[in-house]
């Protein structure tokens, strides 16, 4: 990265300050990157389980495919999902509390005696499934925000600070340089001014 800097003490001390910042900030960052790492992990884990446990649970409620096309259409729907927010390393992600169903009512009496068992059925399969979907995209912004910190730490780490440390040897070099070259110059005045003095006096 090319760092734009000028060759006197106040860049040097701004690039040593931008250089310090960064230093500081780097194991903060990598910590973080690890930690979203794993809350990725777990987040896909969990929404895989939950993938797995509605196919179980539709695989067991097999036997029953016939029986649905008895089913009330509409007797269970969906009127709200209650969602919090939660921050998992640092970012916000969204939990499932709850859900809200309306049961329209029917007859217990003049329907067949499954229908309890269907609702409850329909109410399992859909928190399975809502649950899952909290879950993928719990794990698209965990796993958004592990790239972004990965981005800065790798600039930070192979670019950066790379780039900082090379421009405070370049100024330091140069104003050593521009040192020893003032040292150099006032020696040879002073001899120079010597010289002439000792001339002077030999003339007299």
């Amino acid at each position: 990265m090319a760092i734009k800097f000028q060759y006197n003490k106040t860049a040097l001390t701004n690039l040593q300050k931008q250089l310090k910042m960064r230093l500081n900030a780097l194991p903060t960052l990598k910590n973080k990157e690890s930690a979203l790492r794993l809350e990725v992990r777990k987040a896909k884990e969990k929404s895989e389980q939950l993938i797995a446990d509605l196919e179980e649970a539709e695989k067991k409620y097999d036997y029953l495919a016939p029986l649905w096309n008895e089913f009330e259409p509409g007797l269970v729907s969906i009127t709200d999902i209650d969602l919090r927010t939660v921050k998992v390393a640092g970012v916000k992600c969204p939990e499932l509390c709850g859900i809200h169903y309306e049961i329209h009512p029917f007859n217990a009496f003049a329907k067949p005696a499954w229908y309890i068992d269907g609702v409850a059925i329909l109410k399992e399969l859909s928190q399975l499934g809502i649950e899952s979907e909290v879950y993928k995209e719990k794990r698209r912004i965990l796993d958004y925000q592990r790239k972004k910190t990965t981005q800065k730490v790798n600039l930070y780490e192979k670019v950066q600070i790379p780039g900082y440390q090379e421009a405070i040897r370049k100024i330091k070099r140069y104003m050593e340089d521009e040192e020893n070259l003032s040292k150099a110059s006032s020696k040879i005045v002073k001899e120079r001014h010597a010289q002439e003095e000792m001339e002077e006096q030999g003339d007299d």
